[in-house]
């Protein structure tokens, strides 16, 4: 595995100079667009990693999917697609012609920005800070790493450029979709994409949910089996944003990408794969971080398909 790991690597830094980092969101232009890490875990808490594997980034659009799971826990299934639904998305992830132009204006799916919005708005505590400390402390259980936290500097940086993220919150709200103050809510959401992880964290995570939502540590169930496998389906049809159906030919696996860099995929029943590659694609994906998981996919014959 080591081995495998350390080929993906310099195979797939053939092909990092195809991206570049989202310096739409300014600090995250600063980072060094040359790195690549890639982790594995299995569903015995066995890991292998490689490259950047342990440099921290944010989670960004990957923190969704633990927003969502805690969301269902929260208020149960049937109330959170009452607000965002379960259809993929050609459009990219923060566009907003779908709630101007569909009946009601309920987010697609709770992939893009719009659907993420929403599900905050649902979680439960007494104020931002109350679901924030919910959510990080979730998602520390997931990762089996205490010390997770946001980055302040990133934070600063997406709620003072988040234009298109509050025009989005407000239409919502207009729509009687968001619950809550705007603002608040989207003070939560500029502080969950921020959350820094690693690529051993996010493998962490996706062995969790090879697992069905079993601790590849501790063998304690995280996450209800149901939750785990929704949440897994939406990685496999909506986690690469519009690019999340050829990604599905070429890789096969349920998987969920940031623009800080970092793609979490599960391969179901044997292992969670972390990445961390800052430069992307057109469609907002980890270039390198792709080409990474096409490999291992290939070698290994993971695809899910």
């Amino acid at each position: 595995m080591q081995n495998l790991l350390d080929e993906a690597i310099r195979y797939a830094l053939l092909y990092i100079h195809e991206g570049k980092t989202a310096s739409y969101i300014p600090e995250l232009g600063k980072i060094d667009p040359n790195q690549l890490g890639v982790a594995i875990v299995n569903l015995e808490g066995s890991q292998w990693h490689s490259g950047a594997y342990n440099i921290a980034f944010t989670m960004q659009s990957i923190s969704k999917i633990a927003a969502l799971m805690l969301a269902i826990m929260d208020r149960g299934e049937q109330y959170v697609f009452n607000k965002v639904g379960m259809e993929p998305t050609g459009d990219p992830f923060n566009s907003i012609i779908k709630l101007e132009t569909m009946k009601t204006a309920k987010p697609l799916n709770p992939m893009i920005n719009a659907g993420a919005i929403a599900v905050d708005s649902l979680i439960l505590g007494v104020n931002t800070e109350d679901k924030l400390s919910r959510l990080i402390s979730f998602i520390r259980k997931l990762c089996h790493n205490d010390k997770i936290w946001f980055n302040e500097e990133v934070y600063k940086s997406e709620n003072a450029t988040g234009y298109r993220n509050r025009a989005l919150g407000n239409f919502m709200k207009d729509a009687g979709i968001i619950e809550g103050e705007v603002e608040e809510v989207l003070q939560l959401y500029f502080k969950q994409c921020a959350i820094e992880v690693n690529a051993i964290d996010l493998a962490m995570m996706g062995a969790v949910l090879a697992g069905d939502g079993k601790s590849p540590v501790t063998g304690e169930l995280l996450i209800p089996k149901g939750v785990a496998r929704l949440v897994k389906t939406f990685m496999v049809t909506c986690g690469m944003y519009d690019a999340s159906g050829e990604f599905a030919v070429r890789v096969g696996l349920p998987s969920k990408s940031g623009v800080g860099g970092g793609i979490v995929a599960t391969v179901p029943g044997k292992m969670g794969i972390g990445i961390f590659g800052p430069a992307l694609d057109n469609k907002g994906n980890s270039a390198g971080g792709i080409k990474i998981l096409e490999y291992i996919s290939s070698k290994l014959d993971l695809s899910i398909f």
